[in-house]
């Protein structure tokens, strides 16, 4: 059994956000699961975290590319094996035992993509929400060969990586609307990871479906949407406004009809304009 504790890779800087995190802001029924080391699944709006002796052993969400998604998208692992692994489980996560108990994975390559895949899920699922979450008691989750993860420790890095694309660029529209170019002739001049971002804005794609399309973590996607926003190269595209009200006593005109003595006076000036 494998049981990591695996530290943000920032720091949270401002101490006050430390502290709402210790007092459970981002979701008090979570925090005492995991005080009364609970084992079941924890459904939210944006997603579902599950808890195996109150750690997060797995996060899914459909904001986010799922852990099969990470592993097959860069050659990691060929996709008809993680089909097939899916067939005979239950869960991504027992897919992933699967592989690694049949060798097919490197060990240290899954529990990469599985953290990667956790705290990229769990991000989704700790966001604000306006429906409360519900917990189902259940003995399926369970601490095995792959990490898993303290609520304190997810909960941390929800909130510095809330922190940090709030630095990047305050506005969150382009993180769920179809995206447009901004500038076209700026494109050649940014990091080839952010081109690769770049190169898919058409105006119908959203960053989440880029993250999917690129194999890679939502919310990296995320970072690099708004870098790119505050670079001024995409925008999030225009929501169209409503047409503003007639004037109260406005009464439109009647629909324009025309009538057999109209068509023939047409013919009349046609022909005599023919005759000229």
């Amino acid at each position: 059994m494998t049981v990591v504790d695996i530290p943000p890779p920032l720091p949270v800087r401002d101490r006050s956000d430390q502290r709402d995190v210790a007092a459970g802001a981002l979701s008090p029924m979570l925090r005492r699961l995991a005080e009364e080391e609970a084992t079941g699944v924890l459904v939210r709006e944006h997603g579902t975290l599950y808890l195996a002796q109150g750690r997060v052993v797995h996060a899914e969400s459909p904001l986010a590319p799922g852990l099969g998604v990470l592993l097959t998208a860069h050659g990691t692992l060929a996709a008809t094996a993680w089909r097939r692994a899916t067939e005979h489980s239950t869960s991504p996560a027992d897919a992933a035992r699967l592989l690694l108990d049949a060798g097919l994975l490197p060990e240290g390559a899954l529990e990469l993509c599985h953290l990667d895949a956790l705290y990229d899920a769990g991000y989704f699922a700790l966001a604000p929400s306006s429906t409360p979450g519900r917990f189902r008691y259940d003995g399926a989750p369970r601490l095995g060969p792959l990490p898993s993860v303290p609520v304190v420790s997810l909960e941390r890095e929800t909130l510095r990586r809330r922190l940090l694309l709030h630095r990047l660029w305050p506005d969150p529209a382009a993180d769920s609307a179809p995206l447009i170019r901004a500038d076209p002739a700026g494109a050649a001049q940014v990091p080839p990871r952010r081109r690769a971002v770049l190169e898919r804005v058409d105006g119908a794609r959203t960053a989440l479906r880029i993250a999917h399309d690129l194999g890679r973590q939502a919310f990296h996607t995320l970072v690099d949407v708004r870098r790119l926003t505050a670079d001024g190269l995409l925008a999030p595209m225009p929501v169209p406004t409503a047409p503003d009200p007639p004037p109260a006593g406005f009464h439109p005109p009647a629909p324009l009809t025309v009538t057999d003595p109209d068509i023939a006076l047409l013919k009349r000036l046609r022909n005599a304009l023919e005759a000229l």
